[in-house]
């Protein structure tokens, strides 16, 4: 099952955001097809089993589409309670840092407010030239979790998207944290839409890429991970609980933007492209930041 948050184009209230499935014939917006569901994605999903069973239904017994094209996605939860992200994760992307492989996982914090649709442009600071981008894996957990053991953690996973870990590189450096140069606003979008677990049948086995103008920069697997989903979500919820919604960014192959001799950021009007095989593709614009001092 693939499910989205949307705002239509025209009709409907301006700015509503909207639940829909998405099927061949075109989106079931739940919110007519189902309206007993709560309004939002992660309500559903901490509603639990039964939201699923529900619109699994109102698509079978569907008989009105929208067509695509007349909505504009945004991220599938698109004020997420924690948005987590994890550093040094892949043993490629080690090696281009010239760093050594890791023996504990290094978890860094992005804010919401850098949460975006997945083809929203996405900012350039003005009080830096050094973004970067980096091709994630993006789990969104669907049950509360605490302690999970790795055996069964990949049973709290409500499914998967693409996303990019926007990074500005001078800040990040800045603060052993990370999280101001992780957390700029527009700098986590993902999606194009939520792919249910049952979808995906090895999440340690897809193929991630990035293009910047069409150029390929990354090309990964996530075979090629430190610690798989399963040993993250095991670590983080040791720490705290994990509720449905929130979202773990899982760490970028090689080929980012700084490890490039000389490194290559990104510059307004540069065009980005993330896929993941069996999930889909998202891709922005970057633009120059705007809004007042």
């Amino acid at each position: 099952m693939r499910l989205a948050s949307f705002r239509r184009k025209t009709g409907g209230r301006p700015g509503e955001a909207r639940v829909a499935a998405v099927t061949v014939q075109g989106l079931v917006d739940l919110t007519e097809g189902a309206p007993e569901l709560p309004p939002s994605l992660a309500a559903i999903l901490a509603a639990g089993p039964g939201g699923l069973k529900r619109i699994a239904a109102a698509i079978e017994a569907a008989q009105a589409w929208i067509d695509p094209a007349e909505v504009d996605l945004l991220a599938p939860i698109p004020r997420p309670g924690k948005v987590l992200g994890l550093g040094m994760n892949y043993l490629a992307h080690v090696k281009e840092m010239g760093r050594e492989v890791p023996t504990a996982q290094t978890w860094f914090a992005k804010q919401s407010t850098a949460v975006g649709g997945p083809f929203d442009p996405v900012d350039l600071p003005r009080v830096s030239v050094q973004l970067d981008y980096e091709v994630e894996l993006v789990v969104v957990i669907g049950r509360s979790c605490r302690h999970v053991a790795k055996g069964s953690a990949l049973d709290y996973v409500a499914g998967y998207c693409v996303g990019c870990d926007y990074s500005v590189r001078d800040w990040q450096r800045a603060a052993v944290t990370m999280m101001m140069g992780k957390g700029f606003d527009t700098h986590a979008p993902f999606g194009p839409h939520l792919v249910t677990a049952d979808e995906i049948a090895d999440p340690q086995n897809i193929r991630l890429r990035a293009f910047v103008n069409g150029d390929l920069r990354q090309d990964g697997s996530t075979s090629d991970m430190v610690f798989s989903i399963a040993e993250q979500i095991a670590h983080v919820s040791a720490a705290m609980t994990l509720e449905p919604g929130d979202v773990l960014f899982t760490g970028t192959p090689p080929g980012v933007g700084v490890a490039r001799n000389p490194p290559q950021f990104l510059k307004p009007g540069d065009r980005v492209r993330l896929e993941a095989d069996g999930i889909g593709a998202i891709e922005q614009i970057i633009r120059s930041e705007r809004g007042s001092d």
